[in-house]
């Protein structure tokens, strides 16, 4: 199993993270497809409810999509999306669905709601891997993951009220309190759900089965909920009571991990596909394998049998997906895919299958009449053993497959790659899994430029600029999309001038904080709602002690405006607005300490929960001041006849250009006496040698010439012997041309008149 590191955890990071992390991940312009692989699939056939069939599908961008299946065709329904990492797997559980994730979570929503999340249950250490339900006892759910783990969960009690507050966002099942265990689980009565005596006063906790010392890939569970059998790296298959989480059985043939598991209806046969590449047939009650069949080159990570569990689909890392007798030992390869393949889900006569790519495959399986598939001929006699297969493949006797294209495709988005950030700290280059390199704009979340299919690296050339702005925020493309991590104070490191996003009517010497303003833009919902929802408060009479108020001394934002009906985070710079078609999501830590995600148009403005150094940037326009300056000493160069017309270190802005420091020089040469054009023409100094800090070098005013003093000399600025770019800021100078640890060293000379 892939490990990622979880998007609430601190992975990457350079310095330890005391306070929460603001993360913000940008959608791609189409946010109705998947752009990352699909670990997990379950389907729902609608007859039971008067609805459609709908088919679900988890994905490692984090979200869950539920598409509705109509004459053959798919048609997207709905996003679930409160999980912050990979989606590992999911199931139907009555009118539920129940996914779990490498963030460690299960999660709870009603399969025909508009997507919201309708309980977080945390009790896992690691990544939660897989899932299994009783399919005639709807709440009975266990659960496996990466801390070698088996949770089985009462879904009816794990959603029952509890008597503890909980967080804002949803409600969460509290961790560590006990219960008594399930004893009504044997019981099923007349509406298949299971009775629990607890009132819930105390909160929640599943029955454990403990036994299993490392990771657990694979769950599977019978009908009645009486069964539970588990795999992963310790190679066996273990046999559970679910009712008591007591071990029943062990069961060993596999030679490495058991990926996948399915047991019959009425709990006796069990299927185990394995890294292997064996599918074994398990008898339990004899407890011993009763069959292998080696029909895959390469690890088998999916199964899926007809509802007789007389025949068995199955795929994995070969790319193929074959159908196989599980009596007659005759198997054939119902068709490849251009990926690995993770999971598989059979509905009637077409298998869903979930790949490393961002789509989902539709093929043809003639699931209630499997035998017409081998009637198209190419089957063959499954093997013993695992090198049988692939001893038949490397003689060139590999089967060809019944089915050439898929019979329908649900399309997803590329998934980015690789992904480089650019020098100015606001373009992205990225490529994504079709070969196209894209520039984005994190600032506002959007692709600024389109490159197609070209060179990563020589792109990468071709657009560097050699400017040096604070790292102010870390990046990864994990779910398949950018995902932007905010860090208190270091995110307010970064600024810029206005003139340089072209903002209208701005001051030249107006400086703007990258990570001030990207916050409002991404925050603007929160704060509309918000302040309606405070204004509503106080129309009905409410007391406003408790409403924030900026302080006269607090310091106003160039972005506010006084027009006395809005709050000035409300107010976005165009370089900052981000999309509400395809809406950034936030991930930060909840409250109770759990992370959650949502979209930025979704934000309610009772979000409780936002880091407070978030909200206090937003609204009240502070945040930590990071040191922006640069120390600097500014000589006239050598054999130059100006006089030295500074003493000691000075000190600007990072960010100040090196016309700036011309005009300064310049200013200072010029202030007190005419240049007569003589050879013995000297330049007087307008400051006294004491007054070393460059005070006025950010101001675009000058001090007012006096007739004669309209000739000035042309300055020019240099570092290390080599003239400097006029639009070159310190921080450059510092970073390409000085390169050295020690005060930056600036010499000046005139080199006319103008």
């Amino acid at each position: 199993m892939h490990r990622v590191g979880s998007a609430g955890n601190t992975a990457g990071s350079t310095r330890p993270r005391k306070e929460k992390r603001f993360t913000y991940v940008l959608n791609d312009a189409d946010s109705k497809k998947h752009c990352a692989g699909i670990n997990c699939l379950a389907y729902l056939n609608g007859s039971a409810f008067s609805r459609s069939d709908y088919l679900f599908s988890g994905s490692r961008d984090g979200t869950l999509k539920r598409w509705e299946l109509n004459n053959g065709d798919a048609s997207f329904s709905a996003t679930f999306e409160s999980h912050v990492d990979w989606v590992n797997d999911a199931i139907i559980v009555g009118e539920k669905l129940v996914s779990c994730s490498s963030d460690t979570t299960l999660k709870v929503w009603n399969c025909f709601s508009e997507g919201a999340c309708t309980r977080t249950l945390r009790q896992h250490s690691d990544y939660v891997i897989c899932l299994a339900a009783a399919e005639k006892n709807s709440n009975i759910v266990a659960s496996g993951g990466l801390g070698g783990e088996v949770f089985i969960w009462d879904i009816d009690a794990a959603l029952a009220p509890v008597a503890k507050s909980v967080d804002a966002k949803e409600d969460e099942v509290p961790n560590g309190n006990s219960r008594p265990a399930l004893t009504t689980l044997c019981n099923v009565n007349s509406s298949s759900n299971i009775a629990s005596s607890n009132g819930q006063t105390h909160g929640y906790s599943p029955i454990t089965a403990k036994g299993h010392k490392d990771s657990v890939y694979a769950l599977a569970m019978n009908d009645t909920g009486n069964l539970l059998v588990s795999g992963g790296t310790e190679k066996v298959v273990r046999v559970w009571d679910p009712r008591t989480g007591s071990k029943k059985m062990k069961l060993r043939g596999h030679t490495d991990n058991i990926r996948t598991l399915l047991l019959d209806s009425t709990g006796r046969y069990c299927l185990s596909g394995s890294s292997d590449s064996m599918i074994r047939l398990w008898d339990l009650g004899q407890q011993r394998c009763v069959h292998s069949y080696a029909v895959h080159t390469d690890s088998v990570w999916a199964l899926a049998t007809t509802p007789s569990f007389g025949h068995v689909y199955s795929g994995g890392r070969d790319q193929s997906v074959y159908l196989t007798d599980l009596s007659t030992r005759e198997s054939v390869l119902l068709c490849t895919n251009e990926y690995p393949i993770l999971q598989l889900s059979l509905q009637d006569d077409t298998i869903w299958v979930a790949t490393t790519d961002s789509s989902v495959y539709g093929w043809p399986a003639e699931g209630r009449t499997p035998q017409k598939v081998f009637e198209k001929g190419g089957s063959f006699l499954a093997g013993n053993l695992s090198f049988s297969r692939a001893r038949a493949s490397l003689e060139g006797s590999a089967p060809v497959p019944v089915y050439k294209e898929p019979s329908i495709v649900i399309p997803g988005v590329p998934a980015i790659i690789q992904h480089e950030i650019m020098n100015n700290r606001r373009h992205v280059l990225t490529k994504d899994t079709a070969g196209s390199v894209k520039l984005w704009e994190i600032t506002r979340g959007a692709v600024v430029e389109d490159f197609g299919k070209v060179s990563f690296e020589d792109k990468k050339k071709e657009l560097f600029e050699m400017v040096s702005i604070p790292a102010w925020f870390t990046m990864d493309a994990r779910l398949g999309c950018l995902s932007v991590h905010l860090d208190t104070p270091q995110c307010f490191s970064s600024e810029i001038y206005a003139v340089d996003l072209n903002v209208s009517g701005a001051q030249e010497d107006l400086k703007i904080n990258l990570a001030q303003e990207t916050l409002r833009g991404l925050l603007v919902h929160w704060s509309k709602r918000k302040q309606k929802s405070s204004s509503h408060s106080l129309s009905n009479g409410d007391s406003s002690s408790g409403k924030d108020v900026l302080s006269k001394d607090t310091p106003r934002s160039r972005s506010e405006v006084d027009d006395g009906t809005e709050n000035h985070a409300t107010h976005v710079l165009p370089s900052f607005e981000f999309s509400t078609v395809s809406p950034p999501s936030i991930i930060t830590e909840g409250s109770s300490g759990g992370p959650w995600r949502k979209r930025i148009t979704d934000l309610d403005g009772t979000e409780g929960d936002l880091p407070w150094w978030c909200v206090d940037c937003v609204t009240h326009n502070r945040y930590p001041k990071e040191n922006t300056k640069c120390g600097f000493y500014l000589h006239p160069a050598e054999g130059s006849p100006a006089p030295n017309i500074t003493q000691g270190k000075l000190s600007a802005p990072r960010i100040l250009r090196i016309h700036k420091v011309a005009n300064y020089v310049v200013e200072k040469l010029v202030l007190d006496k005419p240049l007569d054009g003589g050879s013995d023409s000297t330049f007087a100094m307008g400051l006294s040698s004491g007054q070393s800090q460059l005070s006025a070098l950010d101001s675009s005013s000058r001090i007012g010439l006096k007739p004669w003093q309209k000739l000035k000399p042309c300055v020019e600025i240099l570092c290390n012997n080599q003239v400097l770019s006029q639009e070159m800021s310190l921080a450059t100078v510092r970073t390409y041309i000085w390169k050295k640890p020690e005060d930056l060293i600036l010499h000046y000379r005139v080199v006319q008149s103008r």
